[in-house]
C-alpha cells in the first residue's frame, strides 16, 4: 500500500471522531499521566539538584529543563481546553527554579488535568479548538487530533526524562512507566 500521511490523516481523523466521546479513555489517560509523573518525580527526588540540572545534551538540556517544558506544554494546552490562553513563554523556559516548586506545580497541574477530564465541558468533544500557537499562528483543530497529541506529548517527554534518569546513573532502576503497569501494577497471573 503506497499512501502518504496526507492521504491517511483526514480519513483517520474523521473516523476517529466516532470514538471521541469515550470519556473513560481520556480519564484513564489523565490518571495515567498523574501516576506516571508521581513515579518520575519520586525517582528524580533521589538525585542531587546539580544532577537534575546538569546539561546532558537532551533537547531541553537537563532533567529539570525537560520537566519544566512538560509542565509548560500542559499549561498551554489546559488553558486552551478551558477556553483561555496561557501566557507566552519560551517552550524551554525554566518557570520553576527549585525542584520542590516544580514538583508542587506538577501536582497541581495533574489535579487540574484529572478534574477537567472527569467532567469535560458540554460539547468539548464535538467542537474544534481555536488557538494561537507560541509563534503567533492561528489554528483550528478537532479534539480527535489535539487530545491524542496532548497525551502523547506527555509520554514523549516523560520518555526523555526517563532516559536522562538512566544517564544520570539510575540505569534499570529508573521507574517503569508502561501504561498498563502504572494503572495496574499487580496483575493477576494467568491460569
Amino acid at each position: 500500500m503506497d499512501r502518504t500521511l496526507d492521504d491517511l490523516q483526514p480519513r483517520s481523523i474523521e473516523n476517529y471522531l466516532s470514538q471521541m466521546r469515550n470519556d473513560d479513555l481520556w480519564r484513564q489517560y489523565a490518571r495515567y499521566n498523574t501516576l506516571a509523573n508521581q513515579r518520575l518525580y519520586a525517582a528524580a527526588s533521589g538525585l542531587p539538584d546539580a544532577d537534575r540540572k546538569r546539561d546532558v545534551g537532551a533537547f531541553f538540556g537537563s532533567l529539570h529543563g525537560t520537566l519544566n517544558h512538560l509542565l509548560i506544554g500542559d499549561g498551554i494546552w489546559m488553558a486552551r481546553f478551558e477556553g483561555g490562553q496561557a501566557p507566552s513563554t519560551g517552550l524551554d523556559a525554566i518557570t520553576h527554579e527549585t525542584f520542590d516548586a516544580l514538583r508542587a506545580a506538577r501536582v497541581e497541574m495533574d489535579g487540574r488535568i484529572e478534574a477537567f477530564f472527569a467532567a469535560p465541558p458540554e460539547g468539548f468533544f464535538e467542537r474544534p479548538l481555536h488557538y494561537v500557537n507560541n509563534e503567533g499562528r492561528v489554528f483550528e483543530d478537532p479534539p480527535a487530533l489535539i487530545l491524542p497529541h496532548f497525551f502523547n506529548h506527555q509520554t514523549h517527554h516523560r520518555g526523555q526524562a526517563h532516559a536522562i534518569l538512566s544517564l544520570l546513573g539510575m540505569g534499570r532502576n529508573a521507574p517503569a512507566l508502561d501504561l498498563h503497569r502504572v494503572l495496574k501494577p499487580h496483575p493477576s497471573a494467568a491460569a
